[in-house]
């Protein structure tokens, strides 16, 4: 049998496999990461994958924060119904993005490597040195909150749009400064703007840099393929930071932050929750063994049981 026989074979399909993904700029240079780790890995021709780009709602609704409007489903039900009608072989997703509670019809069946996990602020050196009630444009309410934990003068005002639009009202002046993740701006090939900030002083939102893989549930041949081009370190970690989000039951309304880094068999676990005018914050780290479902759940509900009940609230508890 030759080569591309056996190559033909792997793909189990008699055309390329589609790879669904939003068709914003950031999102398609995503899906090539998701591609060309395909073609790596499998030694496939180019050819043997496509890229079908599609416009998520959240992408048309830019006069509103998404929170008001729908949440995170706004980034993915158009891919999910076409990953359900079989459209396409599998979508590629911001895990940030993702909804902690998915249809039982998809799995997540990989993620990429993680890459920079902080923010990084465009527009000043660093928060202190933003002028007294700058304007900061962001859609986020977790850097809304943390930046009013630190500066209670600056004046917080939503701002849509992908990357490129953000940065243009930035220079425009619409704004004086935002918020973009390093991670985005590394894959766009624009590592050089904007001065990263500490995770000590924001601490990024749960599977902030990390890009996921979702398959049909039905679909094991499609699910072995992206298996095989799955980070185990980045799918635990970010696994500890979504089960720490859905005990709070917390919704795009509700600023939260984690971070799970691996270290051999040991997943350590820091996070916080804040009320959206950054008055009140409670923090909290763990530190468990590689497969215990239940210490981001501990995690979750200590911190809430020594919030107030108005940040309570925040988390439908």
């Amino acid at each position: 049998m030759s080569e591309n026989a056996k190559k033909e074979i792997l793909a189990g399909l008699d055309r390329p496999l589609r790879i669904g993904t939003r068709q914003s700029p950031l999102a398609m240079a995503q899906a090539e990461m998701t591609a060309n780790a395909l073609l790596s890995t499998h030694g496939w021709r180019p050819d043997q994958v496509e890229l079908v780009p599609m416009i998520a709602s959240g992408d048309k609704i830019l006069d509103r924060a998404l929170a008001d409007v729908g949440g995170k489903a706004l980034w993915t039900k158009e891919l999910d119904h076409a990953l359900g009608n079989g459209e396409i072989d599998c979508a590629v997703h911001s895990m940030k993005d993702v909804e902690t509670i998915r249809p039982e019809a998809f799995i997540l069946a990989a993620m990429l490597e993680r890459a920079d996990i902080h923010d990084r602020l465009i527009g000043a050196e660093s928060i202190d040195a933003l002028a007294e009630s700058a304007i900061v444009g962001t859609a986020s309410p977790r850097r809304k909150a943390q930046l009013l934990r630190q500066r209670p003068d600056l004046d917080i005002r939503l701002i849509r749009g992908n990357v490129q639009t953000r940065l243009q009202k930035i220079a425009d002046g619409d704004y004086d400064a935002t918020l973009l993740a390093a991670a985005g701006l590394r894959r766009l090939d624009m590592d050089d703007v904007g001065s990263d900030i500490s995770d000590e002083i924001m601490l990024p939102a749960p599977a902030q840099g990390a890009i996921g893989i979702e398959a049909r549930s039905d679909d094991p041949h499609v699910r072995k393929l992206m298996h095989a081009i799955s980070s185990t370190n980045t799918f635990r970690a970010v696994t500890a930071e979504r089960l720490f989000l859905k005990q709070l039951t917390a919704n795009c309304h509700s600023p939260v932050a984690a971070l799970a880094t691996i270290d051999g068999a040991t997943v350590s676990l820091r996070a916080e929750i804040l009320l959206p005018d950054g008055s009140e914050f409670v923090s909290g780290s763990s530190d468990f063994d590689i497969g215990d479902v239940s210490a981001p759940v501990i995690l979750a509900d200590k911190l809430l049981g020594q919030a107030s009940a108005e940040l309570q609230a925040i988390f439908g508890k």
